[in-house]
């Protein structure tokens, strides 16, 4: 049997998220883009992914020029020394983990005169290997940066642990969806639940994901 090739895979992911989630949500599917070239990375935008996203602002600096018109992300954990090389050409920060970076984002928006859209990370595993805030923590971190001039809160992000157990990870991903909807209750412009990768992206979406992560779901294994 012969491989799919990325343009049908990308096809075959879009016909499983055109249902949209339980809750009536359409369902953007995120490129991971991280050490795909440009001409790949293109043939994912003509393909039909809603968005591309870079982990690296190195990465994203060196592709960015060559890359078709497309919504841009950046997804990766960011340095603040970092921030201002994508201030301005991201659309949305999936990965703001801390006050420390949320401030230098604002700071740089504001030099700039514009308002960044950000998503709070949450360690919903409360692993010590990631970065996020606590699941306790997350809605008031929520509230406080929307009020921070510069910044606009859109949602949550989170990655669920590498784990067997399906239990475990839907009750997580319920977690995720139960915050999502308290904080949608204050907060207008909250619409997006960044929740699912290759490994879990269909089990998120069950639970209420309404946004998608993918690398190597659509573009292969990574050769390092």
């Amino acid at each position: 049997m012969q491989a799919q090739t990325l343009e049908e895979k990308v096809f075959k992911i879009k016909a499983e998220l055109a249902a949209g989630n339980p809750f009536g949500e359409k369902v953007a599917l995120v490129a991971a883009t991280k050490m795909q070239t440009a001409e790949t990375i293109n043939r994912a935008i003509a393909a039909g992914v809603d968005v591309v996203a870079e982990n690296k602002p190195q990465e994203f600096r060196d592709k960015n020029p060559f890359v078709a018109p497309c919504t841009r992300h950046f997804i990766g954990h960011l340095q603040t020394n970092k921030v201002k090389y994508l201030i301005g050409k991201v659309e949305l920060f999936h990965s703001v983990d801390r006050d420390e970076l949320a401030a230098e984002i604002a700071k740089q928006s504001l030099k700039k005169d514009i308002v960044s859209d950000i998503l709070v990370q949450v360690n919903i595993g409360q692993e010590s290997t990631k970065g996020g805030y606590g699941y306790e923590t997350a809605l008031e971190a929520a509230n406080r940066l929307n009020a921070t001039d510069g910044l606009r809160v859109r949602g949550f992000m989170a990655m669920l642990p590498e784990n067997g157990d399906e239990g475990y990870l839907r009750a997580l991903a319920k977690k995720m969806r139960a915050l999502y909807e308290r904080a949608k209750q204050d907060n207008a412009d909250i619409c997006y639940l960044s929740m699912g990768m290759s490994g879990d992206y269909k089990l998120c979406v069950e639970e209420g994901s309404n946004m998608v992560r993918l690398g190597s779901t659509i573009f292969g294994e990574r050769q390092y």
